[in-house]
C-alpha cells in the first residue's frame, strides 16, 4: 500500500498538493531529514522561492506530508472495516504493517518527534481520524474501555511496525509467510486477552 504512483513536475494550479506529491515522491527514497521546502521545490519544477506562498517553514511542508500519510493509512483502514465488518482487529494490522513496511521514511516522519501535531492542525486532525477508525474497530468487537483498548492494541501494533521497518527482528522473521504468521499471531493474542476480558 505504498502512496507511490506519482508524477514530479507542477503542471497545474495546485500547487501546494504539488509540493506535498513532490515530498511524498522524495521520502520513498530520502530520509525526511534531507528534504525541506528547496527540494521540493525542485522536484515539483518551480522555483525555489514558490513554496512559501503555502508553507511558512520546512515543519509546515512535512507536516503537510505525513497527513497525507495518515489520510492513506485511514482511507485503507476503512476499507478493511468494510470488507471484514465482524473481526476487522487483525486485518486492521495487518494493514498498519504494511503501509509502515511499503512507506518506511514516511511512516518515521508520521511519528517523528520533529512535528509538534498540536502545532499543524491538519496533521492533528488527520492523525486522530485513524486512531478513531481503530477505537471504531474496537466499539465493534464489544469490548469494554475501548479507547484505552485501542491504546493497547496501537501500541502492539506499532511497535511491530518499529521493529520490523528498522530490521530489528531475525530474517526469518521480516518476509512473507513468516511475517503474516508474526503480524497475526500478535493480533490475535491481543484479541484473545480482550475477549477474556
Amino acid at each position: 500500500m505504498s502512496t507511490s504512483n506519482r508524477k514530479a513536475g507542477y503542471h497545474h494550479g495546485d500547487l501546494r498538493n504539488a509540493l506535498i506529491e513532490a515530498g511524498l515522491q522524495l521520502i520513498e527514497k530520502n530520509e525526511f531529514s534531507k528534504i525541506g521546502l528547496r527540494e521540493a521545490a525542485r522536484a515539483a519544477k518551480v522555483s525555489p522561492g514558490a513554496p512559501y506562498r503555502h508553507f511558512a517553514s520546512r515543519e509546515a511542508l512535512l507536516a503537510a506530508i505525513a497527513a497525507r500519510g495518515f489520510e492513506t493509512l485511514t482511507a485503507a483502514s476503512e476499507t478493511v472495516k468494510q470488507e471484514h465488518p465482524g473481526s476487522p482487529l487483525n486485518r486492521l494490522g495487518h494493514v498498519y504493517l504494511d503501509f509502515a513496511l511499503a512507506n518506511r521514511n514516511l511512516f518515521r516522519l508520521m511519528f517523528s518527534g520533529e512535528l509538534r501535531k498540536q502545532d499543524h492542525p491538519e496533521l492533528m486532525d488527520a492523525a486522530q481520524r485513524s486512531i478513531q477508525s481503530l477505537q471504531a474497530a474496537m466499539r465493534s468487537t464489544g469490548t469494554l474501555h475501548t479507547r484505552e483498548a485501542s491504546v493497547g492494541a496501537w501500541a502492539l501494533v506499532h511497535g511491530l511496525a518499529h521493529l520490523l521497518v528498522d530490521e530489528q527482528l531475525s530474517p526469518d522473521l521480516m518476509e512473507g509467510e513468516a511475517r503474516d504468521r508474526l503480524i497475526s499471531t500478535v493480533t490475535e493474542i491481543y484479541g484473545k486477552g480482550l475477549r477474556a476480558k
